[in-house]
């Protein structure tokens, strides 16, 4: 029996197994894998790189000293963050709480009270706001709301806690309402009408029914606000006023985590340098502990409901009145009132943050000069007079950098997450969890990484490379989950098509499945351009600040957000400085725009001309349609082009009609 079992059995590494597994499938699926495993690789680089360069200052100062002691001097080398910790701790409670209630209410008037006509301007106001870079938001809070506050509470200085707070809770409002709605629009229909059908008011119905059936999105909302709050460095930068006291004021100097780093660290070294990338590090674990909070929430995502409605509704285990819900609704009624004036809260500071912008920036300066100019924004820098001309040049440097190193890795993660993945896989699981993790690490720890490894460890210093490598790590979650969202929408009778006509996996893959795709990669390119226009802190610890036309590569460039950055914290041309935040603007508007029309490019129906041809046809008499209607009973909706005829075959609910429009030629001579 032995002997029989030994010859039946098939040794594994044979010249046929070894050279199956080089095989054209098997290498692309290996392939795939490591492009999909790359997410894993750079988050344990981050925490270890990170890690090693704490290691020193903890062993020098000591880590519970470190941790809780309470004065910060670097010229005495004594190291102690506990003020900053719970500045970092105070002021994310206190904006995340504001956040949290005007993104949440905002969502739900958009989904459950908002008119039709009126959905679609606010959503695209929220994502606009979603795209400002962070750095604007420091400097609307600097120049607007600042002398508000002094006007106010009658203080010298309006820069504190309360400011920060103010302009952190107006930042994350658009994380928070976009999850939101994403969650509250999922909330299965048969809830909103079975709690109208058992005699419930429309508003019990959304604040009692569908919104706690929503609960785990919201608190998965809440808690990426959070970590969106806690990792904030640029804005808060210049609000906080840099004291390093205990927040017991709201208008008295104080500093958080990211903005020690970003005040410090550019002229920071030996022990003080270790100190601050130690802080990094202590940011990094606030970071991941909430990622891991909101990987449980996801985990528990498939029980999603509320004590009356549940995914899983089970009968008999459960019996309530329906007059229950009848006893109450003054409450309800309350919420819905203030989800309307929470929504107009929330336009009007939009508004007012842009008209300020625009106002600002072609406001003359001392010598009667606008800084928005056709020499500002083309002519040639120095010293004295910058431009925007070389930030343009490195923006576009940083851009082509990081796509080129991005778009591989992120296409080749989702292909293998969409289409070799197997459900219920824990490797696949672990790559999801690495990618959400990677998505929320803060950009100033993408910058403590770049400057370590790269500028320090390679030897890159300050460089366009640098800069490029490292926004291409904080733009790969974004190529990732658009590329896959997309790949998922291909309906899978293509690829059962592709394999009948003989076609192998890979060639379906490329041929067929990525074509119909295309409109998450075009969409994930967009994203991360304005990602990376409107990144600042972790280009300026990888790719420099200089002002200078870069030579190439390994030049040193600061991108616009970074020029803007330089602006302000010198004090200097704060009038090129609003000029810059106005040309931010208008990008940011540009990609959405760009975003909304790849999104009507790929969805509307093909079988209809572009209304701008039937605008020139009509005007221009070029041509003439004539459409004659007939009944069929047979056909699916489909498209025949024959010569100077189209024949469209369309399907209705009652009956199928073919209509034949023919073309006429132009009329060359008049009757």
């Amino acid at each position: 029996m032995a002997k029989a079992e030994n010859k039946a059995r098939k040794p594994i590494f044979t010249k046929e197994n070894f050279a199956n597994a080089f095989k054209g499938e098997n290498v692309a699926r290996g392939i795939f894998i490591a492009l999909a495993a790359f997410s894993i690789l750079a988050v344990l680089a981050i925490v270890i790189f990170v890690l090693a360069e704490s290691i020193p200052a903890f062993s020098e100062i000591g880590f519970f000293k470190f941790l809780f002691g309470s004065e910060w001097d670097p010229d005495n080398d004594v190291y102690g963050i506990l003020p900053m910790i719970v500045t970092s701790i105070v002021l994310t409670l206190i904006s995340v709480t504001v956040g949290a209630v005007l993104g949440i209410f905002t969502a739900v008037f958009i989904v459950y009270y908002c008119p039709k006509k009126l959905k679609g301007v606010l959503n695209q106001l929220v994502n606009l706001l979603a795209g400002i870079p962070s750095l604007i938001f420091g400097y609307f809070g600097l120049s607007f709301l600042n002398g508000i506050l002094e006007s106010i509470f009658d203080v010298g200085s309006g820069l504190g806690l309360l400011l920060s707070s103010i302009v952190l809770s107006i930042m994350i409002v658009p994380t928070i309402t976009s999850i939101a709605k994403n969650s509250l629009e999922n909330v299965p229909m048969q809830y909103y009408e079975g709690s109208l059908a058992l005699g419930n008011t429309r508003n019990q119905t959304v604040w009692k029914v569908c919104l706690p059936a929503a609960k785990n999105g919201i608190i998965s909302a809440i808690i990426l606000g959070t970590g969106r709050a806690i990792g904030e460095a640029m804005a808060v930068r210049f609000l906080l006023g840099g004291g390093t006291n205990y927040p017991t004021s709201f208008f008295l100097p104080i500093r958080s985590l990211t903005s020690n780093i970003v005040l410090e660290f550019s002229y920071a070294g030996g022990l003080h340098k270790q100190a601050l990338i130690a802080t990094g590090l202590i940011l990094l674990i606030f970071i991941l502990l909430i990622n891991v909070a909101l990987w449980v929430i996801k985990k528990n995502d498939a029980m999603a409901g509320n004590r009356v409605f549940t995914r899983k509704f089970r009968e008999g285990q459960h019996h309530y009145r329906v007059t229950d819900y009848k006893r109450t609704g003054t409450v309800q009624d309350v919420l819905w009132i203030l989800s309307i004036i929470f929504t107009i809260i929330v336009v009007a500071t939009l508004l007012t943050l842009v008209v300020f912008v625009i106002v600002n920036a072609f406001i003359p300066n001392e010598e009667g000069e606008i800084a928005l100019s056709l020499h500002f924004l083309f002519g040639k820098t120095s010293n004295g007079d910058p431009t925007l001309a070389p930030a343009m040049v490195n923006t576009l440097i940083l851009i082509l950098v990081s796509l080129v190193i991005a778009l591989p890795l992120g296409v080749g993660a989702a292909i293998f997450l969409n289409e070799y993945s197997k459900r219920g896989s824990k490797f696949v699981k672990v790559i999801r969890l690495f990618i959400d993790t990677l998505a929320g690490v803060p950009s100033i720890i993408f910058g403590l990484f770049g400057n370590i490894l790269l500028c320090t460890f390679l030897g890159m210093d300050y460089s366009l490379l640098a800069g490029g490598i490292t926004m291409a790590l904080v733009i790969l979650p974004t190529v990732i989950r658009s590329t896959e969202q997309s790949l998922s929408e291909v309906p899978d009778s293509m690829r059962e098509a592709s394999y009948a006509l003989g076609a192998g996996k890979v060639r379906t893959i490329f041929v067929v499945v990525l074509p119909q795709a295309m409109q998450g990669v075009i969409t994930s390119i967009i994203l991360s351009i304005g990602r990376i226009v409107g990144e600042s802190a972790a280009l300026i610890f990888t790719a420099g600040s200089a002002t200078q036309m870069p030579n190439g590569l390994m030049s040193p460039g600061a991108s616009l957000t970074v020029l803007m950055y330089r602006f302000m914290n010198e004090g200097r041309h704060m009038d090129k400085a609003y000029a810059t935040a106005f040309i931010l603007l208008l990008l940011v508007v540009l990609i959405n725009v760009l975003v909304v029309v790849v999104q009507w490019a790929f969805e509307r129906d093909k079988t209809k001309p572009l209304g701008i041809v039937l605008l020139y046809n009509k005007l221009f008499n070029k041509k003439k349609l004539a459409t004659e209607s007939v009944e069929t009973d047979g056909g699916d909706f489909s498209q025949i082009n024959v010569s100077d005829a189209t024949v469209t075959i369309q399907t209705d609910d009652d009956f199928k009609a073919v209509k034949i429009e023919e073309k006429e030629e132009e009329q060359n001579e008049k009757d």
